[in-house]
């Protein structure tokens, strides 16, 4: 939704100052004006370029994104298609070892929502992340 509304806001943004529409018939755009207009509507670049959404501040208090780098949580690096509870010197709760849960956007979602409810047991604690958030979280997970 934050997304949503920022794009909004730009789009507001962007109608302002413009001029009005006239009947006279303007110039074809050169190359160089196309690609500059055609830059704001290209697909974003991956969001590890860019860094971590704000979002997953919540979860950098306990995790890292560094291959090999535990916290108080696992490493989150390369977590798209792993088994829960299989970080190499992680420090999981008896509840995550035994978890038979392969992380992928559905499960990831679902235990970014509620973890008790996902891993009965499971020392983490909801990390309060709204689903927009929970959405920007796994899409940056995802480029891991």
């Amino acid at each position: 939704m934050e997304a949503d509304e920022a794009g909004e806001a730009g789009d507001a943004a962007e109608g302002e100052g413009a001029p009005a529409p006239t009947d006279t018939p303007s110039p074809a755009p050169s190359a160089s004006a196309t690609t500059r207009a055609a830059a704001p509507t290209a697909a974003p670049a991956p969001v590890a370029a860019a860094g971590p959404p704000q979002s997953f501040a919540t979860c950098a208090v306990c995790h890292s994104v560094q291959r090999g780098q535990n916290g108080i949580g696992p490493s989150l690096a390369g977590v798209f298609g792993r088994r829960a509870g299989s970080v190499p010197g992680a420090n999981y709760s008896a509840a995550m070892q035994g978890a038979t849960i392969t992380w992928n956007e559905g499960n990831l979602d679902r235990y970014l929502a509620d973890p008790a409810a996902v891993v009965p047991g499971t020392t983490m604690p909801p990390p309060g992340l709204n689903p927009a958030q929970r959405r920007e979280v796994i899409a940056y997970l995802r480029t891991l």
